[in-house]
């Protein structure tokens, strides 16, 4: 007579996929901060250099994001602060 196995049944944990408010408001923070630094190169004839660190650093931390929904609207956030910071010559500057 063959029998039944008893099988267990199997509890899958989920996962919060969803980051709090307040998480994205702080993301949102520090993309518009770091996006808007930049590092100016100045040279003795007075021309000026402009390389957008802020942005590059900024991209990085998005492409390695745990939560990847929002990229768009991080890449926006950071393109928009990387034009303020230009006008408003936010950043490092170095007289060479």
């Amino acid at each position: 007579m063959a029998t039944k196995s008893k099988t267990k049944a199997k509890y899958v944990k989920k996962y919060r996929t969803t980051e709090m408010d307040s998480v994205y408001l702080m993301k949102m923070v520090l993309y518009l901060i770091l996006g808007s630094q930049w590092l100016w190169l100045e040279q003795a004839s007075g021309q000026r250099i402009p390389i957008p660190v802020g942005l590059l650093v900024g991209i990085l931390f998005a492409m390695h994001d745990h939560f990847q929904i929002d990229r768009k609207i991080e890449y926006a956030v950071l393109l928009i602060a990387m034009f303020v910071g230009f006008v408003a010559n936010i950043g490092i500057f170095i007289t060479l």
